[in-house]
């Protein structure tokens, strides 16, 4: 029996933006095709038989200039997930040395602000993945501002291939006043965390705002490439004190005693104590460094990294391993939203592409 595919507007609002099809495989199971990409996405509720629509697209920027290539969007482009729906799906690159795949989840909150965005291009001939999360807190207009500006002001910038760690920071920085600027004239003051990777060739560029949190595996041990900004931090506290703000205890630590994070994108009435400055980590993609977990603060709460990592482990396919993730948090009693990305990397095929044409003869 075919799937009706049907809207529910209780359930799920969606926005038909989509340049590349979407056919129904089972019982609200949805696949994804496309020329350019192997891609495969899928919806569920796993609590019911609900069945909704979802357009997972190709965004492609036509306004790349000749040195960049097509900047195309892997992730889904679904605004929020409701009535406690879960989200998953998956993409490998077309050079098969990449995949990804990734779980997103309302769980007990009341509303949904967590987003992601995964984007793939070309630069001067250099191939350029970038994975980012983005948990909002006040509301979700900060996340979702991020996930429609951040990667592409980076892939923008002028020293993006020659200086990425500063093009990074200067992109963070400047797309949070952008953000305060387009938002001048609204009664909200939410904010938003930002964890991204950055993959340039072989150099995985690791950038953190906020409490969400990036760990890799090498050689199977967890290895976090971000450190929470956290206010109870003694170098972040320091910093705030020295900016004239005050760091107090109310249920946990707080900036002011409002904000439970030291570092966010928005939050005008803190601004001058909650900065968008990054800190970033360099990773060479190495034989050691198997994959990625990039996930809101919904999945370290109650996961800690080396469970993350042995629990991803045991999955081949990135987009089990970030619903295995996923699951594990909210069955450990995670009150948050829950998002996350596993980015795998497949070595043999590198090492099948850099081997010269002599010595494959």
């Amino acid at each position: 029996m075919l799937c009706s595919c049907a809207v529910s507007v209780r359930n799920l609002v969606t926005r038909t933006k989509s340049l590349c099809g979407l056919s129904c495989v089972g019982d609200g199971h949805f696949k994804l095709s496309g020329r350019d990409l192997h891609a495969r996405s899928g919806v569920t509720y796993p609590w019911g038989c609900r069945r909704f629509r979802v357009i997972l697209p190709m965004m492609v920027d036509t306004g790349a200039s000749a040195e960049h290539g097509a900047v195309v969007n892997v992730s889904s482009e679904r605004e929020h997930v409701g009535d406690g729906g879960y989200a998953s799906g998956g993409w490998k690159s077309e050079d098969g040395k990449l995949s990804y795949g990734f779980s997103s989840f309302r769980g007990k909150r009341a509303s949904m602000e967590d987003f992601f965005d995964v984007k793939s291009t070309i630069i001067d001939g250099m191939s350029v993945s970038l994975f980012g999360i983005f948990d909002g807190h006040g509301g979700s207009r900060a996340a979702e501002y991020l996930k429609e500006h951040l990667f592409e002001n980076l892939t923008k910038h002028p020293l993006f291939l020659t200086d990425t760690k500063l093009a990074i920071s200067e992109t963070y920085q400047k797309t949070d006043a952008d953000f305060l600027e387009a938002e001048r004239y609204t009664f909200r003051d939410d904010g938003s965390t930002a964890s991204t990777a950055v993959l340039v060739g072989s150099h995985l560029y690791v950038a953190n705002v906020g409490d969400s949190r990036a760990v890799v595996s090498v050689a199977g041990k967890a290895v976090a490439l971000s450190d929470d900004h956290k206010p109870n931090r003694s170098d972040e506290r320091k910093r705030i004190e020295n900016a004239g703000g005050v760091v107090l205890w109310a249920g946990t630590w707080r900036v002011g005693g409002v904000l439970a994070m030291s570092r966010a994108f928005g939050n005008r009435l803190l601004k001058q104590y909650v900065v968008a400055e990054p800190e970033i980590q360099e990773q060479e993609v190495n034989e050691e460094l198997e994959f990625l977990v990039l996930a809101s603060d919904g999945l370290w709460d109650a996961v800690p990294n080396e469970d993350a990592i042995s629990l991803a482990r045991l999955e081949e396919e990135p987009e089990a391993a970030a619903r295995k993730l996923t699951e594990t948090a909210y069955s450990r009693g995670s009150a948050d939203n829950i998002t996350c990305i596993v980015v795998r990397f497949h070595h043999e095929k590198m090492d099948v592409d850099s081997t010269p044409a002599d010595d494959q003869n």
